[in-house]
């Protein structure tokens, strides 16, 4: 991938990670909170370089369940670096046909099943209005046109590797401004387009997002409870199928597997944070009270038994948010 072709220079942040509890310091600062769906394969990366009014993040991501908090009220685009992107977007399936943005405020909510390569481009707010967002605090999904896609894409790759080899360039303001002007004239033909949401499909499924945070306020406010889907659905006034619909919709999988999965990764933070906690105590404060059955989750989810997790946790300093 074109990460390897790049090397840091005095404008080209590249940054590589090759475990999560390196990447969590980064979702800390940018208000994101991710639960990696394959903790044996982890590998992601970041490039980043300024202009004068927008800043490009190239991301190599990975598989992962995703909430994030988006503040950007000068917008934000993010769009596909290939053409093999899989994404579910509050319940709807994307693929690298389409891009999404927003300007304002929003909670948004993607599961992506495999490694993606992206580009955000995030703006100043001082940058002159091009009527690209039509709708404050609301991320909506665009159908592409193909050759501006393509051309958005080129000029992204160009940049950086301008900037990886030629970072002096970006020290002219007039250059500077020059690719940035040529980035903007891309966006305009990417956006002479109609939102995804006057076409076949629909970004809305607020009703399935809303039943999924009330999931996770009700995990969180019952870490030790046994939670069984009749009794969830008679609490939120919904039917057992309403209820396992939402989950599969919203974060690809069952109830019993979300819930799950949160619990291990609950369990993984305190793990983390060492001191005088042991593997049962950490274990059974999650709600698991069969400790063979937990190990072997545990094991199978990590790639390694809860306390080689304690005893890392015990000699290092990692955030275990």
């Amino acid at each position: 991938m074109f990460f390897d072709d790049l090397t840091p220079s005095s404008v080209l942040q590249l940054i590589g990670f090759a475990d999560v509890d390196a990447f969590r310091p980064i979702e800390s600062m940018e208000d994101a909170r991710s639960i990696p769906l394959d903790v044996a394969n982890f590998k992601a990366a970041r490039a980043v370089v300024s202009l004068p009014a927008c800043l490009i993040v190239v991301m190599r991501s990975f598989a992962r369940i995703l909430d994030t908090a988006y503040r950007m009220p000068g917008g934000m685009v993010i769009l596909s670096m290939t053409d093999d992107l899989k994404a579910n977007f509050k319940g709807v399936d994307l693929d690298a046909r389409f891009f999404v943005a927003l300007r304002g405020n929003d909670e948004c909510h993607f599961v992506e099943p495999k490694t993606n390569h992206y580009a955000m481009l995030m703006f100043s707010p001082n940058l002159r209005d091009r009527g690209w967002f039509d709708h404050a605090d609301d991320l909506r999904a665009y159908v592409a046109n193909r050759p501006a896609l393509l051309h958005a894409r080129q000029l992204l790759l160009d940049i950086l590797r301008t900037a990886s080899v030629q970072p002096h360039l970006f020290e002219t303001t007039e250059v500077a401004a020059h690719l940035q002007e040529g980035l903007l004239l891309a966006l305009d033909d990417l956006f002479r387009i109609d939102p995804l949401s006057d076409r076949s499909a629909s970004v809305g499924s607020q009703r399935s997002i809303k039943l999924v945070q009330r999931i996770d306020d009700y995990v969180a406010a019952h870490p030790t409870a046994p939670i069984y889907t009749a009794d969830l659905a008679g609490e939120f006034g919904v039917s057992t199928r309403t209820l396992g619909g939402a989950v599969s919709k919203v974060r690809g999988m069952s109830l019993h597997q979300y819930i799950r999965l949160k619990r291990l990764w609950a369990t993984r933070a305190r793990l983390l944070k060492g001191g005088g906690a042991t593997v049962a105590t950490c274990a059974r404060a999650q709600g698991f009270r069969h400790l063979g059955e937990f190990a072997a989750a545990y094991r199978a989810t990590f790639h390694e038994a809860p306390s080689d997790t304690l005893a890392r946790g015990r000699r290092t300093s990692f955030p275990a948010g």
